[in-house]
């Protein structure tokens, strides 16, 4: 089995998505503990700084091709 690389492993915004709506919905049931609550927002603060640094990384490659062959930022 071949390495997966860096890049392999990162899960999509979309999959990063669907685990906040996840600890969300986990987080208002209403028999949850709390020591299960903090577990959950650890969870899902770590999941929203992962969705922070992607969008991070799109915007930055969003350039644009000016008629010169020159890049700008969009």
């Amino acid at each position: 089995m071949a390495k997966q690389t860096e890049k392999e492993k990162e899960e999509s915004l979309e999959e990063l998505f669907t685990k906040l709506e996840s600890v969300i919905q986990e987080m208002e049931a209403e028999d949850i503990s709390l020591e299960d609550s903090f577990r959950l927002y650890h969870k899902g603060m770590d999941a929203l700084k992962k969705c922070s640094e992607r969008i991070d990384e799109v915007e930055k490659k969003m350039l644009i091709l000016d008629e010169e062959g020159g890049t700008h930022e969009f």
